[in-house]
């Protein structure tokens, strides 16, 4: 599948979560499916509980990797001097 096939996937709409990137015709947000793998789900376990597609989480990290790419990040502690 294609970037801009996988990209199409994702949705944005104030009117949807607040305007949070989301799985196109769901309420999950890309924010929710990236953390649950992050916290160790994995894409099955996410596909079967979510009834969602392989391509959707697909979707959800290609989304998550262009976003952060222009994104200037701060430490989320503070180091010890």
């Amino acid at each position: 599948m294609h970037t801009a096939e996988l990209l199409g996937r994702i949705a944005i709409d104030r009117n949807v979560m607040v305007g949070k990137p989301v799985i196109r015709g769901t309420r999950l947000t890309v924010e929710r499916m990236v953390g649950l793998m992050g916290l160790g789900m994995t894409i099955e376990e996410i596909v079967d509980e979510y009834e969602i597609e392989r391509e959707d989480l697909q979707a959800c990290l290609l989304f998550a990797a262009k976003s952060l790419r222009d994104t200037t990040f701060m430490p989320l502690v503070a180091e010890a001097s």
